[in-house]
């Protein structure tokens, strides 16, 4: 194909996390010519591991959700990934001094009775909020369970997009010893030129083909495909065509919820449980959820969801660790707490270019992730979890999204490449 000095190059894919990366997959080797705009130094988005002490932690996304239908189980595996394949802890008894047997049975009865409700009668408004029991005491639990499934609480989330994702959700749940953020990031082809540090600070597709705005200059292509997060470009980091306003509106109403993650080590010898969750409180809208030696590494990972993860944004992850020992103190006494230690924090709330955890529809605005996945004058098209419309808010929904994104480009552009 002789090259068209119109344009620097026939695309660029703005955003490098899991949808970025699968858009690239399925571009290379297409004769097309492919960048890539990613505002951080690293790929990967909010599939992220780090290597802390020897220990691969991942700090977004941490499990292969869905494995049987997971492009990314399938990816580790045709390249030789170690894959852990047991049965996470989270529905398993809790060892707790404060949340008994019977109470455990009751509250998860509760969450059951509720789904169930969801699931067979959603409530006219579209609210998960409205299908709760007035009078369950166990209210406040499944509010908890909404911070970490969601990132914010039932009166925000839609019945019909919860839904949506439950019937297409199994129940295996596995794990990347070496991390999901590792082999997210391995899979960048090397044959597409990466710009780091190079947010979109404009699009215009007004004229001809695709302008992105950058700190290092304009970008001229053919077309583009836009993985950048809801909030991101819901807010007002990206300049954008007023052509584009059904697609700005349609990110607002699929927010970002809020999550984090916390670890602590534990130093020498200590009797602390392997593979067992527990819930600080039970009856807490707030309450953190510990995860003692996951995969039998020395850890406690600590999971917030809603109002406490966004208090790690606002007061800052020593205040939050602060918060959390206290927490742990009441479950396992101040002797144990001399072999746990700060480790790392997340802080994807206050992540300039993420600005939250994954997405969730608010009441009456399921259909918007549609809105959101439709290409523009065949010349942007969309990707990321928010647009996937069963397995939004995972990294396989993500990846799927990038495939279709670059397939519908394909599509139109690439006869022309061969031409």
């Amino acid at each position: 194909m002789a090259h068209d000095k119109t344009f620097d190059v026939d695309v660029v894919i703005v955003g490098g996390g899991a949808a970025g990366v699968g858009a690239a997959r399925r571009l290379s080797g297409s004769g097309l010519s492919v960048w890539l705009l990613e505002a951080s130094q690293r790929i990967g988005g909010r599939g992220w591991t780090i290597d802390l002490e020897g220990i691969p932690l991942d700090m977004g996304c941490g499990w292969l959700h869905s494995a049987e239908h997971n492009g990314w189980r399938a990816i580790a595996e045709e390249q030789g990934w170690e894959i852990d394949r047991r049965p996470a802890a989270w529905d398993k008894p809790q060892p707790h001094p404060h949340f008994s047997d019977v109470e455990q049975a009751d509250a998860h009865a509760a969450f059951h009775a509720w789904h169930e409700r969801l699931m067979g009668s959603p409530p006219a408004s579209d609210r998960a909020a409205d299908a709760l029991d007035p009078q369950s005491p166990w209210n406040g639990y499944l509010q908890a369970m909404s911070g970490y499934i969601s990132g914010a609480p039932l009166e925000r989330i839609s019945a019909t997009d919860y839904n949506a994702y439950e019937r297409a959700a199994t129940e295996h749940n596995w794990r990347l010893l070496r991390g999901y953020g590792s082999l997210i990031a391995s899979q960048w082809p090397g044959d597409i030129s990466c710009r780091f540090a190079s947010p979109v600070e404009g699009i215009d597709a007004d004229g001809a083909g695709v302008k992105l705005t950058t700190p290092r200059g304009t970008v001229r292509s053919r077309a583009a495909i836009i993985t950048v997060s809801t909030n991101v470009f819901a807010g007002n980091l990206i300049r954008l065509p007023g052509a584009l306003d059904e697609w700005r509106h349609a990110a607002s109403c699929l927010p970002l919820g809020c999550d984090e993650k916390l670890f602590f080590h534990i130093d020498g010898e200590i009797d602390l449980p392997t593979e067992q969750v527990i819930i600080a409180d039970p009856r807490d809208a707030d309450s953190p959820v510990f995860y003692f030696r996951p995969l039998e590494r020395p850890l406690v990972e600590t999971f917030l969801g809603g109002r406490s993860a966004h208090r790690v944004s606002l007061e800052g992850p020593a205040a939050s660790f602060d918060q959390l020992t206290a927490s742990l103190t009441r479950l396992l006494g101040s002797e144990a707490m001399k072999h746990l230690r700060p480790l790392a924090s997340s802080a994807w709330s206050a992540s300039t270019y993420i600005r939250g955890s994954y997405s969730h529809a608010l009441p009456g605005h399921a259909h918007q992730r549609q809105q959101l996945a439709s290409p523009f004058r065949d010349r942007l098209f969309f990707a990321g979890e928010a647009t996937h419309p069963d397995a939004f808010s995972t990294a396989h929904g993500a990846l799927a999204s990038g495939e279709r994104a670059a397939n519908e480009l394909l599509a139109l552009l690439q006869p022309a490449a061969s031409g």
